[in-house]
This record gives C-alpha cells, sequence and structure tokens, in this order.
C-alpha cells in the first residue's frame, strides 16, 4: 500500500505527527544538542549545513515508505517537540526510535508519540513485531519500550555506549484493551 506522505496524520488528543518536511528542519536543528544525543548512536551535526544534507536524505525515503522521520508536535500549539522513526518499513521487525527536546523530557510525550506511531504502523502498514535500540543506560527511553511490551533481545556494544535491543510486539492489540 502506497502512503503518500502529505496523507499521512497521527494524532492524539495531546499530539500531532506527520512526516518531516523542510519546513520542520529549523524547529528540529535548534534542538539538536551534545548533551540529547550523548546516549543516542548519531552525533549532532556540526552545522545547519551538515544537517540540511542529513535531512534531506530523508525525504526519498518518506516518499518511497521504505523509512519514516516524523516531527512530534503539540497539537493545540504545534509546538515542535521532536522526532520520532520507523525505520526499515520493509522488513520483518520495523525499527523505531525517539528524540524530545529536552525541555519538554518527563511529559510523557516520547511514550505517546512511539505509542502511537507504533500503533499506526500495526495497522496501516501491517508491522508485525518492532526492534527498539537503546543505550544501556538510557532508563527513560528504557521504560518506553517496556511499556509497549517490549523484551530485551539483544546486547550490543555500540562506538559509544552498551546497547539494548528491544523487541516489541504489533500494537494493534491495543484496540482490544
Amino acid at each position: 500500500m502506497a502512503l503518500h506522505p502529505d496523507e499521512i496524520r497521527i494524532e492524539s488528543s495531546r499530539l500531532s505527527i506527520q512526516p518531516f518536511s523542510a519546513g520542520d528542519a529549523d524547529a528540529t536543528f535548534s534542538c539538536i544538542t551534545p548533551s540529547l544525543t550523548r546516549l543516542m548512536a548519531w552525533e549532532p551535526p556540526p552545522d545547519r549545513a551538515s544537517f540540511d544534507l542529513v535531512w534531506q536524505t530523508w525525504l526519498p525515503a518518506i516518499a518511497e515508505g521504505t523509512d519514516f522521520v516524523f516531527a512530534v508536535r503539540r497539537r493545540e500549539s504545534g509546538e515542535f517537540l521532536g522526532l520520532a522513526g520507523l525505520h526499515h518499513v520493509k522488513h520483518r521487525d520495523a525499527e523505531l526510535g525517539i528524540w524530545i527536546r529536552e525541555d519538554r523530557h518527563r511529559e510523557g510525550f516520547g511514550r505517546e508519540a512511539v505509542s502511537l506511531v507504533a500503533t499506526w504502523a500495526s495497522h496501516e502498514l501491517g508491522i508485525d513485531r518492532f526492534t527498539y535500540p537503546v543505550a544501556e543506560q538510557n532508563y527513560a527511553s528504557r521504560r518506553i519500550a517496556e511499556s509497549l511490551g517490549g523484551v530485551v533481545a539483544e546486547r550490543r556494544q555500540t562506538p559509544k555506549y552498551k546497547s539494548v535491543i528491544y523487541h516489541i510486539p504489533s500494537q494493534s492489540r491495543l484496540d482490544d484493551r
């Protein structure tokens, strides 16, 4: 099923999640800091031009429906909160990821965004199981995976840190809760 990025909108009472677009670049770049990325696999881009080269690679993958980077915003105000990722969509285990701007941590936005994206992907894309890689010491992010039924399936050493890989089941069962 081919979904056009402009037609994808995932919402809750608090959040509006849509595929990343060029209009999200300023807000995104301004929220990427070394302390935010300390427990992420990637480093902050050194400047805006470098970031532009990164996000411009996301757009074709989003259009093809193979990888999605979603801008997460407050539904009512449009305030930018962070990015959610759904990668390797054509594989058995699509990969979930999230980051929320530092001044909005501990408000439940990360868990809500990942849950919404996973539920959407379970229903719309038929994803049966997700992987969720996370730094072993990123306890807040680990709680997100565990709240969605995730279990540690693997441990890895990355160049930056020790990581755990969660397997999270399809979230299509949320309708039955």
